[in-house]
């Protein structure tokens, strides 16, 4: 079964002057769908820890909620929790958190192993000391090296099928191409306004 990612950027309203008995600290500013429409293992596990099959040390995982979340997203989760007992892993994060990532970070592995089938799907294995027993198998030792620390990353064929060893850093997770350089350019424009530390993304996953 395949994890969703829901949630929204918020942003920090409360001015000096303001009466915080007259308005919320945080308000919604808008979703993370359309922005970011996908379900990317690599970005979960690297971002929040959820799906972490790459053993990513993740930057925000499981912190829950905001205590001073919106009344309106806090409502919206209570109501996504309540439909579906799934959903949970509630976290957030902060654009000074995410404006200055190093994006040379790799995760706890050797890299990863992608198989694309003639039709254009591709699987995925994590690569450690030992190259994947069901790669083997099924395909044998692959021809880069008898193990992944002996081997160069690369690509060899099998029949109709591509098979590559690739490396993997934050670049490869969230970078361009991921659509969240889309969430982080309107978090940076955000910030222009509200400061850094006055965008957030609040999330949840089912």
């Amino acid at each position: 079964m395949s994890t969703d990612i829901y949630g929204v950027i918020e942003v920090y309203q409360l001015r000096p002057h303001d009466d915080p008995d007259d308005m919320e600290p945080w308000t919604r500013a808008m979703d993370l769908y359309p922005l970011y429409p996908n379900n990317n293992y690599f970005a979960f596990g690297c971002l929040f820890g959820v799906r972490n099959w790459a053993n990513w040390e993740p930057i925000a995982a499981r912190r829950g909620l905001p205590g001073d979340v919106s009344d309106a997203v806090r409502t919206e989760f209570q109501s996504d929790a309540g439909i579906d007992a799934a959903v949970g892993d509630q976290t957030w994060v902060s654009w000074a958190e995410l404006k200055d990532l190093d994006m040379t970070v790799t995760p706890q592995c050797r890299g990863v192993l992608q198989k694309w089938s003639a039709k254009g799907d591709c699987s995925y294995w994590r690569v450690d000391d030992e190259w994947p027993a069901d790669i083997v198998t099924r395909y044998g030792v692959p021809p880069l090296g008898p193990t992944p620390a002996q081997a160069p990353y690369g690509s060899w064929q099998v029949d109709d099928e591509r098979l590559e060893y690739v490396s993997l850093s934050r670049l490869d997770a969230l970078g361009p191409g991921t659509g969240w350089e889309h969430v982080f350019a309107v978090m940076r424009a955000l910030a222009g306004r509200f400061g850094d530390d006055g965008v957030r993304i609040v999330a949840w996953f089912d």
